[in-house]
């Protein structure tokens, strides 16, 4: 279904419709965030694009292909041949083979963790991905977290690669990226979900969480020394989450409804995909039903006080309820 932009009003001479501009906020889950292609999908299908993107971890990763220009189908089609290639995607990643990936081997030297984030980007990253963030056609932000600092870092300007490689490097699995004498880590440990960087700026904002929650082993109940390892960091960025949404929240939350799939499943790809099918479906739906009401036809110049007073008395229409005040207790 696609969203048709209303025709002027022969009763009041207005314009065609303005749509409200719409912020895209896409967070950090590893392999489960591979389900923003469907998010992206369902803005294609919708037949529109967000004014402003924010994106951390995996989510920078595909907000940078998408602010590129390219599309949810073109993000799909280059997922699945990447992760397609398990073989050699694998051989690619760990052992010195011929250009471009002669550096690949020295990941195992002497070094404070498993991969370059660079060298990883060079192998998945489309190569229609502008070279800096003044380049892309849609705004962006990209989410890193200062290693010292231990507070959010906020890309959006500079290399865009070097951004994305920030806000992707998880602890142990990728190096920190260093950058004017500061070490950046995976945005997602400060702010795992930027849907905040875009309420100030858009009138919309759509928030897609693949974070998840583990999901219980029948076969055991303590997890795997390596699904500890590497699901903590999502334990932390989760309580993050529901922090956030105590104080602001999206207009539109989306859960990608991938739990069930390990941090690195990422050669399950199709079956992501498949999983993140009804939530793509409900974002169609809620993304319909906001525009529906929030679009509000463009005024003659005569009727441009009138508009701006309707506007400003128009209440904040969010799917998401508001969070309750706490009583104080004396």
């Amino acid at each position: 279904m696609t969203v048709e932009t209303p025709k002027a009003s022969p009763l009041n001479g207005s314009r065609p419709a303005k749509r409200p501009t719409i912020g895209l906020a896409l967070g950090g889950g590893g392999a489960r965030g591979l389900a923003h292609v469907a998010m992206i999908e369902a803005f294609d299908e919708l037949g529109i694009k967000p004014d402003a993107i924010a994106g951390t971890s995996i989510g920078a990763v595909y907000a940078a292909g998408y602010a590129s220009g390219l599309s949810g189908r073109e993000l799909r089609d280059h997922t699945r041949f990447i992760l397609s290639q398990r073989f050699g995607l694998i051989r690619d990643l760990f052992i010195n083979t011929a250009q471009p990936f002669q550096r690949l081997l020295s990941v195992f030297g002497a070094r404070n963790a498993i991969l370059d984030p660079f060298v990883v980007l060079d192998v998945i990253l489309p190569k229609q991905v502008k070279e800096t963030f003044a380049d892309c056609e849609i705004p962006l932000k990209i989410v890193a977290s200062d290693f010292y600092d231990q507070e959010p870092k906020v890309f959006t300007e500079g290399p865009l690669r070097r951004a994305v490689a920030a806000s992707m490097a998880l602890p142990v699995l990728f190096q920190p990226v260093v950058l004017d004498g500061r070490a950046f880590i995976d945005g997602g440990l400060t702010n795992p979900l930027p849907f905040d960087l875009l309420l100030p700026e858009t009138d919309i904002v759509v928030a897609i969480d693949v974070s998840g929650s583990p999901v219980p082993d029948p076969r055991r109940v303590a997890p795997t020394a390596f699904a500890a390892l590497f699901s903590s960091a999502f334990l932390f960025e989760r309580s993050i989450v529901k922090e956030k949404l105590k104080i602001s929240q999206p207009d539109i939350l989306i859960s990608a409804g991938t739990s069930q799939f390990q941090v690195l499943d990422f050669l399950k790809c199709d079956d992501i995909l498949a999983a993140a099918q009804p939530a793509k479906e409900r974002l169609k739906q809620q993304l319909s039903r906001v525009l529906s009401v929030e679009t509000l036809p463009v005024l003659d110049s005569a009727d441009h006080d009138q508009q701006v007073v309707a506007i400003a008395k128009r209440p904040k229409r969010r799917l998401l309820p508001r969070p309750r005040k706490r009583r104080e207790v004396d």
